[in-house]
């Protein structure tokens, strides 16, 4: 204090101080009591549905017009500060919620459908890409689901529930619409053959109606992509799980369809179904079909047809290393193409076994050097299987019952005199077909001669040596008047499948006994499994025996989308058209 004033005023100061300072503590204090409802109640959160429950708590009328902090505190809001926290709480929750919310509908007000021109036709679109779209989905219900899940979802449960329900809605449509367009696509190119649609006429009008909803509803969504505005669309869900349900029952039927033709010619089981569709489609043309005749015959890469009022007779049969067949009684094509191509095998069967007869009947009085050109491959190295078997045996025969002890021998010096004789020939100059005609011959008949210098050092001497039985045998025998072929105890005809003039493998030891082995299978009905390390030959083996008994071979490359049906349908073909399998990687 100030040493100029007196005491008694000094006094009076301190007094009064002492009470304005304590009634502002007063004061201060209250309103810091006060604070936190303060805060409360400024919540920027706050809805106008938050501030009615604060005013019926307070038993007051929400005012229409703005209200002030004294009229709140007028109204006693201060001895209801735990249900002003709650509701300023729920507030705040609400507008995270609000706010996650207002993102979903922000995100699917920008995503659309991504439309691409399909096969480049004008005003026909399919949708592209919808890796986004579904991304989108994703994060959204996983959105929706959170906000759900939070207690402060009350005030905007209604409004998250119907989009819970439109992306639902878009989750459905997306995956009918997705199944629409890729059965919609493949049957598309079906049905746009005029032949397909003679043959399937109810499938065909069917799937025309689904055609034109389908192009129209691309359209729309061309014109206007925005995803959500295209899934609500009144009744689109029903309208394309229904299309759906049209098109497998034309799926069923068209596999109904093909099945009839894989009946009919058994080698259409071994063809994909757009394979078999593509040689159907074309069915007026048999010319168009000549590119798929190598799925069904290994060696057959064309055929010849004549000229003019025989432009549908088929003449030859063309291999793809250009060896040229007559057929000898030329087949029509003419009328439903299984039936045709049933006839052309049954033509090639025979004009095989008549060119094999011929074959047989001319090696005795032709040169060599003209019979190995004046036949087909086929018959040629078949016949010289037949002349190394019967020459061979005849051997044994006169080493068993005459005293001609070096029979075998001789027939040895005879046979590679032969080979000799063919080398020479194999080193002029010989057109290309020539040349591999001799060398698949001189392949297997090295072997013979091998076999035969075999049995001479074992000794062997009589027709039932089992080292003479072992071996691939082959006979004409009369009474069938066919090509047999035998090894140890069994017995095959041949199959005159049509190789073509193709390569044979080199046997070797393992080959025989693999040869053996696969005989005595089919003998018994069963079937082999050749084992070993990858490269080996396990299939190349199994192939060339085919080609020793001229049976159709169909290498199989199994993988893990091989399906039962799939299987059932491989088999079904084998058993109807008599053909072995190779099933690699079983």
């Amino acid at each position: 204090p100030s040493p100029c004033v007196p005491a008694p005023s000094r006094a009076r100061k301190s007094g009064a101080q002492d009470l304005v300072g304590s009634r502002l503590q007063g004061l201060m204090e209250g309103f810091q009591a006060a604070l936190p409802v303060l805060q409360d109640l400024g919540n920027r959160s706050m809805q106008e549905r938050h501030w009615q429950r604060i005013f019926d708590r307070l038993g007051e009328p929400l005012p229409d017009q703005v209200f002030t902090l004294d009229q709140l505190l007028s109204y006693g809001c201060l001895l209801h500060a735990d249900f002003i926290a709650e509701v300023s709480a729920t507030a705040s929750g609400e507008a995270g919620l609000f706010q996650l919310l207002s993102k979903i509908k922000a995100t699917w007000a920008e995503t659309s459908f991504v439309t691409i021109n399909h096969r480049d036709q004008d005003d026909l679109w399919i949708l592209g890409g919808v890796d986004e779209v579904v991304v989108s989905l994703e994060d959204s219900q996983v959105s929706l689901q959170t906000i759900l899940a939070s207690r402060f979802v009350g005030g905007i449960r209604q409004e998250v529930e119907e989009w819970e329900i439109k992306l639902g809605l878009l989750s459905d449509t997306l995956d009918e619409w997705l199944a629409c367009q890729r059965s919609w696509m493949y049957l598309e190119n079906i049905f746009s053959a005029e032949d397909i649609q003679k043959q399937l006429p109810a499938e065909a009008t069917k799937f025309m109606k689904i055609d034109k909803f389908f192009k129209d509803r691309m359209r729309k969504c061309n014109a206007s992509p925005n995803v959500i505005e295209q899934v609500t669309a009144p009744k689109l869900l029903d309208t394309f799980v229904d299309a759906n349900k049209q098109l497998d029952e034309i799926q069923k039927s068209l596999e109904d369809y093909l099945e009839t033709k894989r009946s009919a010619f058994a080698r259409f089981y071994f063809l994909s179904n757009d394979e078999l569709l593509e040689i159907l489609s074309q069915t007026r043309d048999p010319h168009a079909v000549q590119p798929h005749l190598m799925k069904c015959f290994d060696a057959v890469k064309k055929l010849t047809f004549g000229d003019g009022d025989d432009a549908h007779v088929m003449t030859a049969l063309n291999s793809a290393e250009g060896e040229v067949v007559p057929f000898s009684s030329p087949p029509i094509a003419e009328g439903a193409v299984e039936h045709w191509l049933l006839a052309m095998q049954d033509a090639m069967v025979s004009t095989l076994h008549e060119s094999s007869r011929a074959c047989l009947e001319a090696l005795q009085s032709m040169a060599k050097e003209d019979w190995y050109f004046a036949f087909p491959a086929a018959p040629v190295i078949m016949v010289g299987c037949i002349e190394w078997t019967l020459g061979v045996e005849a051997a044994l025969v006169k080493m068993r019952e005459t005293s001609e002890k070096d029979a075998l021998a001789g027939f040895n010096r005879d046979w590679i005199d032969c080979i000799g004789g063919m080398v020479e020939l194999v080193r002029t100059q010989l057109p290309p077909l020539h040349r591999k005609i001799l060398a698949a011959k001189l392949v297997i008949d090295v072997h013979a001669r091998d076999t035969v210098e075999t049995m001479l050092n074992m000794g062997i001497s009589w027709v039932n040596d089992f080292e003479w039985q072992r071996q691939l045998r082959y006979y004409w025998e009369a009474d069938v008047d066919d090509c047999i072929i035998r090894q140890t105890n069994t017995r095959f005809r041949y199959g005159y499948e049509y190789l073509g003039n193709s390569m044979r493998l080199v046997v070797t030891p393992l080959t025989d006994k693999c040869y053996m082995t696969l005989t005595g299978a089919l003998h018994l009905g069963m079937g082999g499994a050749p084992a070993g390390p990858a490269g080996t030959g396990k299939t190349e083996t199994t192939k060339d025996l085919a080609k020793a008994l001229a049976r159709q071979c169909v290498v199989m490359n199994c993988g893990p989308d091989l399906t039962a049906k799939m299987m059932s349908q491989f088999f079904a073909g084998l058993a109807q058209a008599g053909a072995w399998a190779c099933f690699d990687e079983f």
